[in-house]
Parts: structure tokens; C-alpha cells; sequence
């Protein structure tokens, strides 16, 4: 029996990233599948990608910023399949690179806005029907910028150690419903959303300035988006059962050493 068959998993930032690698390795598990993005061409796409493998799979357009919308996904994922046995709550975005003096209100605002709020209302409507059901896992997608400072990404920081925050204040508070709230904290995984640092640190040199900037790394490279989607499966899977309010790095070592 694969690891996640007879499973409803729901996805946000599901069009592309780590939110795609992550259906993709789900689908291969078995999973149905709801996906929620706001690149509405992106989606289309991952989900014709997705149903190749037969997988069911459902995708509507939502800003995870917009607390209404995301109670209506939240609702008609449950009246599409009838339960919500896993959440990768993942829609994010990195925000400009400043000093914090320099940091933009609004810039900072925006950045919050998606990465915390946004988690926050899918963790609100997910974890009530969660509780519901006496079973669920949700898995939300922090960084390493969580757990540690990265310079120059006050808003991305803030909004990501709130993340940690939040997970683990909802570990405790739902473990007795059967229900668990993990968080991941990737380091340097090659998404665009990587490639959109590195392009703002070192423009079009970014490729040679990103070889140089993983040899800090103890495994000297960047991490595969699909190394991350097969944490995520497993934190979804009744293969980590004992596993509650806990934040797991996936950096090759990077918060390891410093």
C-alpha cells in the first residue's frame, strides 16, 4: 500500500516550487490532490502534469492573503473529497533584499501579509476541520531564515520565525485531537524563488556567485525541490506519527554549522 493512498492532501503555492515537488511526490504516493496558487496558467498546468500519474486532482485559483478565500478552498476541498487528511501549507514569497533601516513599510507588510497571515488563516480552517475528522497533519513551510538571522530579508525573517512560532504553539495545542502541525525549514533548495536571491545579490553573474556561495555548505551544493517534496510526504504519511510541533531542517548542515 503506497503511503499516502485513501489520502486528501492540500497544497497552497502548489503550481510550482516546492508546493509542485511536494503534489508530485504525494501523487506517486497514492494522494488525491487539491492545489491552490494564484499563477491560474501555472496551476492548469501542474494539475494535467499531476493527473498523468491518475491521480484525482482538484486546483482553484486563491490568494492565500485573503482570509475569506481561504475559507472557501478550505470548504470546497471537504465537499470535493469529503476530508482533509494532510496540509502543506506553503505559499510564500522572499520579498526584496534590504538593511532593515532601508527595509520598505510596505515591502515588509506584503512579505508578512503571505507568509505568516497566509499560514495562519490555512492553519484556522484546516486545523477545524481537522479536529472534526479526530485525524489530520499539517505541514508548513518555514526556512532556515526561521530559525537563524540571513541578512538583508527582515520582512522574510520576521514572517518566517513567526511560522516557527505558530507551529509549535498549535503542536501543543492539538495533539490531543490526533491532529499534528510540523514545520520544514529548507535552506538553499534550487527554486526560482532561490534563483530571485541570488539574481538580487549578484545580478547576471547569479549562477557563478551562487557555485561559490554552497561551498559554505558542508555538502557543497544545492538541495533538489523533490529531496524536499519527500520530507513534506513523510511528515504527511502515518509514518511520522510521533512527530509533533517539531521544526526539521533540510539545509545539507547549513544551520548545522553556523
Amino acid at each position: 500500500m503506497k503511503r499516502l493512498e485513501n489520502k486528501v492532501i492540500l497544497i497552497t503555492g502548489g503550481a510550482s516550487g516546492l508546493g509542485l515537488a511536494a503534489a508530485e511526490k504525494a501523487a506517486e504516493e497514492g494522494a488525491s490532490l487539491f492545489l491552490v496558487d494564484m499563477n491560474e496558467e501555472k496551476l492548469q498546468e501542474a494539475a494535467e502534469k499531476l493527473k498523468q500519474h491518475g491521480t484525482q486532482v482538484e486546483a482553484v485559483k486563491a490568494d492565500v492573503t485573503n482570509e475569506e478565500e481561504v475559507k472557501q478552498f478550505v470548504e470546497t476541498c471537504v465537499s470535493t473529497f469529503g476530508r482533509i487528511d494532510g496540509f502543506f501549507n506553503n505559499a510564500g514569497i522572499e520579498g526584496k533584499q534590504n538593511l532593515t533601516e532601508d527595509y520598505g513599510t510596505d515591502e515588509f507588510a506584503k512579505v508578512v501579509d503571505v507568509n505568516l497571515n497566509g499560514v495562519f488563516y490555512g492553519m484556522k480552517y484546516v486545523l477545524k476541520e481537522m479536529k472534526k475528522q479526530g485525524a489530520g497533519s499539517i505541514v508548513n513551510a518555514a526556512s532556515v531564515g526561521g530559525i537563524r538571522g540571513v541578512g538583508s530579508q527582515s520582512g522574510y525573517a520576521a514572517s518566517k520565525h513567526g511560522v516557527v512560532g505558530l507551529t509549535r504553539n498549535s503542536g501543543v495545542e492539538y495533539g490531543e485531537f490526533n491532529v499534528r502541525i510540523n514545520a520544514i525549514a529548507p535552506g538553499a533548495i534550487m527554486t526560482d524563488m532561490v534563483r530571485g536571491s541570488l539574481k538580487q545579490m549578484a545580478g547576471d553573474d547569479w549562477e557563478s556567485f551562487g557555485e561559490q556561495f554552497v561551498q559554505a555548505n558542508p555538502s557543497k551544493r544545492f538541495g533538489k525541490p523533490e529531496e524536499v517534496g519527500a520530507l513534506v510526504v513523510f511528515l504527511l504519511s502515518d509514518e511520522s506519527t510521533f512527530i509533533n510541533g517539531s521544526v526539521i531542517t533540510i539545509d545539507g548542515g547549513q544551520s548545522a554549522k553556523y
